[in-house]
């Protein structure tokens, strides 16, 4: 069961703030740099797979491995590299691989995945924090 309270706690916190970013601050600048790449409707099957997916590599790989004692700055730490290199992965795969994919869009999606994903794993572990050591 704790194991799925820090899930649930990485997982919220990734979804809440991909929200906001997605929907309100950085919507002009994807429909600005790929508009001409996106569908008209997200797949939402498709997205929530992701949201699935990604908070369990942070969990795996950020939050559990940092000890409880280093408190959540580690985890932190960890996760904003595990989204540093998801991201790059594929804005860089993107870069050389799509005609016309922007730079620039690319730099601001890397930095977002890493703040975000490290703000994730960052409440990971305090979730596990919370409800005691795993």
């Amino acid at each position: 069961m704790k194991y799925l309270q820090i899930y649930g706690g990485t997982a919220v916190v990734m979804l809440l703030l991909d929200v906001i970013w997605l929907g309100f601050i950085a919507k002009g600048w994807y429909q600005q740099g790929i508009g001409h790449l996106m569908a008209e409707q997200p797949n939402l099957a498709i997205g929530a797979l992701f949201y699935l997916l990604f908070p369990i590599g942070l969990v795996i790989f950020a939050v559990l491995p940092s000890s409880p004692a280093q408190g959540w700055t580690t985890a932190a730490l960890m996760g904003a590299l595990f989204g540093f290199f998801a991201y790059a992965t594929y804005d860089i795969t993107n870069l050389a691989t799509l005609r016309g994919w922007p730079l620039k869009l690319s730099i601001m999606d890397v930095a977002w995945g890493s703040l975000v994903s490290g703000l994730a794993a960052g409440a990971g572990k305090a979730v596990q924090i919370h409800v005691g050591h795993v």
